[in-house]
């Protein structure tokens, strides 16, 4: 029945997670790290509390209460003494209780830290080699462990003095009991037999009731643990991906698409405007191009293309309709994503290029890596598409993996290709590559492209400047250049060094 439960929670919690905005991920609470320690111990706290402490907890109120009434029958006066007691010892053992619920929380929240920064260490493990940066990690890490341990030995302080007066006055109420009740028995108000029998029952009980207290500390760990998953299963995202009213997508989308009047804020840093009244059209099968100086939002527009966020103001429209409107996993089903870091997951190389589409055919995943320019390669290699990507790609190069991406986007076979920066991590011969397979890829496709190198991007249909939070200049290479020496475009050449006719 535990385990069951432990799994239970889990698949739910994971479950609801994958619903949530990309913004609920961006809050400094909600670190990878963060996460997954709660998805790995806050589970057995539940179970812990519900399929262990909670059940113990009733036999002990139960059995207190049948325990009472039959104290009642054999002796009523010395059985009253004792309940006017009892909620001395259950005041002391609610008090610790209460007081162990908060330093809980303490605890957990000053041991996510050190988590974070441990789970951080291991993922860029090369990275701190590389510099030999071990030293340096520890001694944070040491710091970070300092507050756990300071709230650890407070816990302990505040468990064993809680503990103590709640055992005080159990021993007190027995005390008491023995010394009433011999007052009874001298007066004739008790046989010997009924004393003794009452002194076994209430015993019990006071056994009973300790053993209850003594639980307190995890009842108050379990009622945290509840609390927290409860927080993650009650949320309602702020973009339901799974929107039952919402339009259902057709099994091809024209690509058009258009943001009006757009205003947007991160949710993480509210005071930071990035857009400002954002206009821009693509029309479908068309490829635009998003220049601009870094942090100008050029990728920021991708995130609100595939609804990772929402506008502050304004709107995004796919084939003349509001993006809020569709069902969004269904209209994500006809976009595709390339970034600059591409994501691989643990397992084969087929496994990672069928992420693209499910149930695909064998001759289907050759061919759209050899549309990536990645089939060479991976036939080279001595378990061919059986080969083990290792842990986020770290068995293949940066060339290697962006092949993989883009294999696994044409798979897909999307209306609209979103491409951020897929080819400025690459040396010359990789780039030379991928290059050539973004523009097999990119014919008869709605494409944005976001590119710092302004070489990759001159063949485009339309280039948009984006500063200052809007498009500043849009049209081809040439009508840009024409503007001279003022033009945002033209400053953006001139920096990188590019050729212009004013040079």
């Amino acid at each position: 029945m535990g385990e069951k439960l432990t799994k239970r929670v889990r698949e739910k919690f994971l479950e609801k997670l994958m619903t949530f905005e990309v913004g609920f991920f961006d809050e400094e609470e909600n670190t990878s790290a963060a996460i997954c320690t709660r998805l790995a111990t806050e589970a057995n706290m539940v179970r812990s509390l519900v399929g262990d402490r909670m059940s113990l907890l009733v036999q002990a109120i139960f059995g207190s209460i049948f325990a009472y009434i039959v104290a009642l029958k054999l002796s009523w006066r010395l059985s009253l003494v004792m309940i006017a007691v009892q909620p001395l010892v259950v005041g002391s053992f609610y008090a610790r209780s209460m007081l162990m619920k908060s330093m809980s929380g303490k605890a957990q929240k000053a041991q996510k830290e050190g988590s974070q920064l441990a789970s951080e260490a291991i993922v860029n493990h090369r990275t701190i080699t590389a510099f030999s940066s071990q030293k340096r990690i520890l001694g944070l890490f040491k710091d970070t462990l300092k507050s756990p341990k300071e709230e650890s030995v407070r816990h302990s302080w505040l468990s064993g003095l809680g503990l103590f007066s709640s055992q005080f006055f159990n021993t007190t109420s027995t005390a008491l009991a023995y010394w009433y009740g011999g007052r009874l028995l001298t007066k004739g108000l008790i046989t010997s037999e009924h004393l003794f029998q009452a002194f076994l029952v209430l015993l019990f009980t006071a056994y009973v009731i300790a053993e209850a207290g003594s639980m307190t500390n995890d009842l108050s760990k379990g009622n945290s643990a509840i609390r927290s998953v409860f927080t993650i299963l009650d949320r309602k995202t702020e973009i339901d991906p799974n929107h039952s009213w919402a339009l259902e997508v057709k099994k091809t989308i024209k690509g058009r698409i258009e943001l009006k009047n757009v205003f947007f804020t991160y949710p993480t840093r509210p005071d930071q405007l990035i857009f400002k009244g954002l206009n821009l059209r693509i029309e479908a099968g068309r490829t635009v191009a998003l220049v601009g100086q870094s942090g100008s939002g050029k990728s920021t527009i991708i995130g609100l293309i595939e609804r990772f966020y929402d506008p502050t103001k304004g709107s995004v429209f796919i084939d003349v309709q509001d993006i809020k409107n569709y069902n969004l996993r269904m209209l994500r089903t006809h976009i595709a994503l390339v970034s600059q870091e591409p994501t691989l997951f643990a397992g084969t190389i087929r496994e990672n290029i069928t992420y693209g589409k499910k149930n695909a055919k064998e001759s289907e995943i050759r061919k759209a890596a050899k549309l990536a320019n990645a089939h060479e390669f991976i036939s080279g290699m001595k378990d061919g598409y059986d080969t083990n990507c290792g842990e986020r790609g770290v068995q293949l190069s940066g060339g290697q993996k962006q092949r993989i991406a883009l294999a696994r986007a044409i798979l897909k076979n999307p209306s609209i290709l979103l491409l951020d920066e897929a080819t400025s991590a690459l040396d010359s011969v990789s780039e030379k590559l991928v290059q050539e397979a973004l523009e097999k890829m990119m014919v008869s496709r709605t494409c944005v492209v976001v590119a710092h190198r302004l070489s990759t991007i001159q063949k485009a249909n339309t280039i948009a400047v984006i500063k200052n939070g809007k498009v500043a200049e849009h049209g081809s290479h040439n009508e840009l250049l024409s503007l001279g020496r003022g033009g945002a475009y033209y400053s953006l050449i001139k920096l990188q060094g590019g050729s212009s006719p004013y040079r």
